[in-house]
This record gives structure tokens, sequence and C-alpha cells, in this order.
């Protein structure tokens, strides 16, 4: 069995949580809601001794085989304060699977001629290095380095934008905490750390600049865009942006956790405590749409997976073709010719078995995803409200738990919850 290896370049580089998390939490036994399915009893045994072993308040799985839903359960607490389970509908926030959401949009934009994938992307944007000190490299880069996260960024050898709120809305001049157009003028003064499309490197910003060009390249706001040409056409309506407080926080959505001993963030916003929970003020959600920034149901992202995964299945998204180049293998020197697996657009790949799996993972304070496209028809999504404090502990076990759950079947059943 081909398994998905989650390298440490995909997680989100912030490794604090929030709230701490019981020791006791699992005490009085672990609430399951959704219809159980006894042939995929597996999954619920599995995912409920991962959840306890690593002290999860609260999870929620979609499975989906040949394009039908087979199995949405909710596990645990959505708000363990409250006594509120997790349902299959509760809205989690999705982190960095929000990319693939994205690099549909781009992709769909393209088919459209609107865009091609080797447009500038800073001279489309109208924006252009602010004086000769800084680096001109921005303006060679391509929207195709954007997608494949070899724009020129290394948060390794630098930082990370996103997660600089109060420092940029100072340097910029304007009302904290800083919105994704600050942020992009802030990082046109910063110089890249290697010369666009010569190699790989994660980048959140890079998928934040994507954003701003297809607002720019519609005229709508990304949201909007996303909302009507790729999650409506897809059968999705409960799709939405995440605000950062706790107050804002959406129907339905749960609430998120952290390991114990966790503490407080120095709170991005001017006015109130000076100290939050890190989920809800550590860092500024609303800036991150394009990167990491919607909140979902593990239903209505398995939806997204089965328009995209090439099975044929209606309604379908994008067109094949466009769904090759989402997958293709990057041209040397970013990735090698004999590498087994690489970054597409908005997704990782592995081959297998004459076709590929696909998946992309996604990790904040008090949130971890995963979603999978295999190559044998299946493909599952898996949302929790928390992040261990050994976040790639927990994100390589769920992976090796859910191909397990998947070996253990002996029969597939045949409904479709869809």
């Amino acid at each position: 069995m081909i398994r998905l290896r989650i390298a440490r370049a995909f997680l989100w580089a912030v490794t604090l949580v929030t709230f701490m998390v019981p020791h006791a939490l699992f005490a009085e036994g672990m609430p399951m809601t959704g219809t159980p399915v006894p042939e995929l009893a597996s999954f619920d045994r599995i995912v409920r001794d991962l959840m306890e072993k690593w002290q999860v308040p609260g999870g929620s799985l979609a499975v989906v085989k040949d394009g039908r839903l087979i199995l949405a359960r909710g596990y645990g607490w959505a708000d363990r304060e409250e006594r509120q389970p997790v349902e299959p509908g509760s809205l989690f926030r999705i982190a960095s699977l929000s990319k693939s959401l994205t690099a549909a949009a781009i992709l769909k934009l393209v088919e459209d001629g609107k865009l091609r994938l080797d447009d500038k992307a800073f001279p489309l944007l109208g924006l252009t290095p602010p004086n000769k000190k800084i680096d001109k490299r921005i303006d060679s880069i391509t929207i195709l380095n954007l997608l494949q996260h070899t724009g020129g960024w290394d948060r390794d050898l630098s930082f990370d934008p996103m997660f600089r709120s109060r420092e940029t809305a100072r340097t910029m001049g304007v009302p904290a905490p800083a919105n994704a157009q600050a942020i992009l003028r802030y990082m046109l003064e910063k110089p890249l750390q290697f010369a666009p499309g010569t190699r790989y490197a994660y980048s959140n910003f890079g998928y934040s600049v994507l954003g701003r060009i297809i607002e720019k390249t519609t005229g709508e706001r990304y949201e909007e865009y996303v909302q009507t040409h790729i999650l409506r056409p897809a059968g999705i309506t409960g799709m939405r942006l995440g605000r950062t407080l706790l107050k804002d926080r959406a129907p339905g959505e749960v609430r998120y956790y952290g390991f114990p001993g966790i503490g407080l963030a120095p709170s991005v916003f001017p006015n109130g405590p000076a100290e939050l929970p890190w989920p809800y003020g550590g860092w500024y959600i609303e800036a991150m749409d394009a990167h990491g920034g919607w909140i979902a149901s593990a239903i209505d992202m398995a939806r997204f997976v089965r328009a995209v995964d090439g099975w044929g299945h209606s309604p379908q998204i994008l067109r094949s073709q466009s769904i090759q180049k989402m997958i293709a293998h990057p041209a040397p020197p970013v990735w090698k010719a004999g590498d087994a697996t690489w970054y597409g657009m908005g997704w990782q790949v592995r081959p297998s078995h004459g076709d590929a799996n696909w998946w992309h993972l996604g990790s904040l304070d008090g949130t971890t995803t995963l979603m999978v496209r295999a190559y044998n028809g299946l493909s599952w999504v898996a949302f929790f409200n928390t992040r261990p404090k050994d976040s790639d502990g927990f994100s390589g076990e769920l992976d090796r738990a859910m191909w397990q759950a998947v070996e253990e079947v002996k029969r597939w059943p045949g409904h479709d919850l869809f």
C-alpha cells in the first residue's frame, strides 16, 4: 500500500495552540453522530482510538467510494463546555486545504481564457518593487510559480508574513490587524530568498497573492468568485471564510482547543484583552483567505474532492486537461525526474497503480485537517478541532490510521449519503 508521506515542509509554521485539553477528556465516553455503517466499523474504531491517544476533543470524517458518500460521522465534542457533539455537518477551519480551492479557481480562470499560467503576477496586479534597492526579481514571478510554491520566498530562511500581523500593520501605517492587501505591499519591500522558478519552498504568502489575482482579474471578492464558480457547481453552499474571534464563529462551527499548557498569545487586535487564545487572536484568519481561511464540513470538502478527482463523476468543475496540469510533475530543477512525490498545483501528488494519490494537509493553532484522493476510487476528508503538540507525529499517525481503516474493509457498501 502506498502511504502518504506528509513532508514537514507542508506543515504550517506556527507551533502553538489554544485552550488546554483536559487529560480526562474521554472519561465519560465519546459521543458519535451520523449513521453507523457496519461494513465501515474500522473507521469508527480507528478514529476514536486515535483521538483518545492524542487527546483530541472533536473530529469529523467523510469517506467517498466511486463518487458515493458512504460514511459521514462526527466524533467527540464540537464545544465541550456547552456539551455539543460534533455532527457530520459541523464546520471546521480547513487551514491549508484552502490552497486546493484557490488552485482550482485559478485553473478555472485559465480555462476561461482570463489568465495564463505564464502571466507575471505582480505586473498583472499593477504592483512593482517600490524602488531600485528592492529585489526586482519579484516582477518575474509567474502565476505558475505561485501555484507550485516556486515564487522565491522561503519562510525557513526568513519568515512567514501571514503571521506577522502586528509588525506589518505598524510598518505600513495601517490599522491592526493587517489585511491581505497590507501584507502584499509589505512584502514588495522584502527580498526574495531564491530566483523564481528555480526551487520549491512552501509559501502561504504565494497563495495569498493568487487570491489577489483572482480579485483583480474578475472584479469580484475572492470568496464570492470561489463560491460562485467552484463551490456551487460542485453542489456546495455551506462553505465560507472564517472569522478570528470566538464571538464571531459561524453557526455550526466547532470550538478550537489546544494541548495542555500552551498558554495565551499576544492579541493581534489593538482593542480588547492584551492576550487571547492562539486560534482566537494570535493571528488574523481574515487575512489568510486564499491560503488558509475557509471553514467547511467534511462532507462539503468531500464534494469538492469528488468534483475535481478526475473519475468522471458529475458535477465536474474542471476539464480533464486542467486536472492533468494540476497534478503534473513540475519541470526540473524544481523537482527531479525520479521523485516519488511532488507538489503540483494545490495538491501533493504520488503516482500509484497507473494513477495517483493526491492529498493536502492543513494545520493551524486548534486545527488539523487532511483530505485524500486515492488511486482506487476512494477519497476521505478528516477534520479535528485541535493540533497536538507533536503535530508532525499526529499527522503521520492520522495518515497511517486512515489507510489501515481502508485495508480492514471487507465489503464496500453501495449506498450514497450525498
